[in-house]
Parts: C-alpha cells; structure tokens; sequence
C-alpha cells in the first residue's frame, strides 16, 4: 500500500506544471507602472514629473501666446457683429461692448456682457460667442410686445412678461399697432406681479378668440388695477362703457353682455358700468339718475347700492338674468 509522504523541503511548487508555479522570469517581469524595486518606482515618479511639467509650461506658453498675440485683439467695433436687431440700435449693443474694442479676445467676459445686453429693455434674451481670431458675435432676440400702457399722459408698449418696453410716438405709429391700452402696468411694480396682470389680460384675448370670431377686436381699453378683475372699455352706442370680466369666464360674460347691452342702455341711458362677475345676476352701474332694478323681460322698482367715482355719484341696480 502506497504511502503519502509530505514534502518537508516545500518543493512541489517548484516543478513545472504544478499548481502556483512560477518561473523565474515570471516573477521579475510585471506591470510597468507598478516596478518591484524602489529604483523603478523614482525613476517612474521623476518621468511623471517631466511629463506634468512640460504640459503645465505648453498650457502657460500656449495661454501666453493667445492673450499676447496681435491677432486676437478685437482691433474696432467692425470687429462686433450682431444679428436680430429691430428696435435694439447697434449703438445700444456696442455701448456693451465699448471697453472691449483693443482688447484681447479672450479677455472679454462673456457672460457678463450677455447679462449687460438682457438689461436692455427690448432684449429678450443674448447669446455671445467669439469667433477667432478676433471677433465677437452677438445674436439677440427681441421681445414681442402684445398691447400699450398707460403711463401718466404716455402711452408705452409692453410684452407677454410685464416689461414696458420704451418707443417714440413716431416709432409706434409706424409701425401700425393696433392693441389695446392697458392701465395698471406700473413701471415701478415688481415684474411678477406685471406679468400677472399681462397673463390676466392675454388669457381674456384668447379666449375671446376662441371661436374664431374676433371679439378681442372690440376691446379698446383693459383696466388691470384690480389682478382678479379685467375690466374692459368697450364702445357702445358713441359712448364707453365698462365691463367687468373678472378672472375667468371671458367668452361666457362677454357674449352674455353683448345679448343685453342694447336693451340696458335703452332702458337705462345714464348706464356707465356693467358687473358681470356674478352668476345669476348683472350690477348695472349708473353714472346718474334714479335707482332702478332691471329684468330682462320687464322693469321693477328696488332698493339702491350707492358707489363713488371720479366727483360724480354712481348708483347701482341690479338686473337678474337667467
């Protein structure tokens, strides 16, 4: 019966073929970047080392050469090209850019002047980009105005976010507007809260649009002081008269109002407004004269709702509608 004998010199590893070995060349050879011997591993370290340090001294050269060299300096304003430009002047988008011109290219910050040329009343949005060797183009995209302000005694434009935008009377003129006149867009108030009342007002104009029959076109003046009442001047039978929409229901009350209003006036000639933001009933607002109740098919006698305005008194009476 064969005996297992153990290998006390430990050499079994040692045969070719056996389990683990390793020839001596396999041991002296590895992974170049990681050497056995402490020579090996400076000699890698110092060779890393010039590696590293010839790219940081091409980087230095390199930006050196860029920021130095004549033909990356932005030499004129012909040097500064923009696009998208209507009622923004070039000499607005160079004034941005005035410090620049002699500069190198790559020294003007341009993050910085694409928020310069955003505060610019009519510039919605910037983009700006060099172009080498030594230009600077700028794209702008202009706002869109979408009805006047009121200010004082000067009317004004303003777009879709509540910012008022500055134009000349002759500007405006030409250009064939035709918007409504919005009051209570205040230049002074915060912007969010001009693009609540713009947003009140162009969701209105939609809505009136929406059956394809252009109501909006007989809207002439939208008061907006009040953010959760449109109350809109509309001509009726040579004189202006007063609506109040409130915040929904535009279509609905509008073509409610337009089914009555000649009945109203001819009942009630010193009508001066109508209330139409309640659901069963209209509040007919007179400039002058006697309380009255109005029906829709016939008149009644009621009590009074006093209200003030602009030195006159204003009665109320109200017209149930069904």
């Amino acid at each position: 019966m064969p005996l297992d004998v153990e290998d006390m010199d430990g050499d079994d590893d040692a045969r070719p073929g056996a389990r683990g070995y390793r020839s001596k060349g396999d041991a002296r050879r590895g992974a170049w970047w990681r050497p056995a011997s402490t020579t090996g591993r400076v000699f890698l370290a110092f060779c890393a080392f010039l590696a590293l340090s010839g790219l940081i001294t091409a980087g230095v050269l390199l930006k050196n050469y860029l920021e130095h060299n004549a033909q990356f300096r932005v030499d004129s304003a012909s040097d500064i090209q923009a696009t998208g430009l209507s009622e923004v002047s070039p000499a607005q988008v160079l004034s941005v850019f005035r410090q620049d011109i002699g500069s190198n290219i790559f020294l003007v910050p341009l993050n910085k002047r694409r928020e310069q040329l955003e505060a610019i009343p009519w510039v919605d949005r910037a983009a700006v980009m060099r172009i080498l060797p030594n230009r600077i183009r700028v794209a702008i995209v202009e706002r869109t105005p979408v009805a006047f302000v009121r200010e004082g005694r000067q009317i004004e434009l303003v777009d879709a976010q509540g910012v008022v935008l500055p134009m000349k009377p002759a500007a405006i003129a030409a250009h064939h507007y035709s918007f409504p006149v919005l009051i209570g867009i205040d230049p002074r108030d915060p912007q969010a809260a001009r693009a609540a009342r713009v947003a009140l007002y162009l969701r209105m104009m939609r809505e009136l649009d929406s059956t394809g029959q252009h109501y909006a076109e007989n809207i002439s003046e939208v008061n907006l002081t009040d953010p959760e009442d449109a109350q809109v001047l509309t001509p009726e039978a040579g004189r202006d008269i007063l609506a109040h929409f409130g915040e929904s229901h535009f279509l609905e009350r509008y073509l409610r109002f337009r089914a009555h209003i000649a009945g109203w006036l001819q009942q009630y000639p010193q009508l001066a407004a109508v209330d139409l933001r309640y659901k069963r009933q209209v509040v007919l607002q007179m400039a002058s004269g006697a309380d009255a109740t109005a029906n829709e098919d016939k008149p009644s006698a009621a009590g009074q709702v006093e209200n003030g305005g602009r030195g006159q008194e204003r009665r109320a009476a109200e017209a149930t509608t069904r």
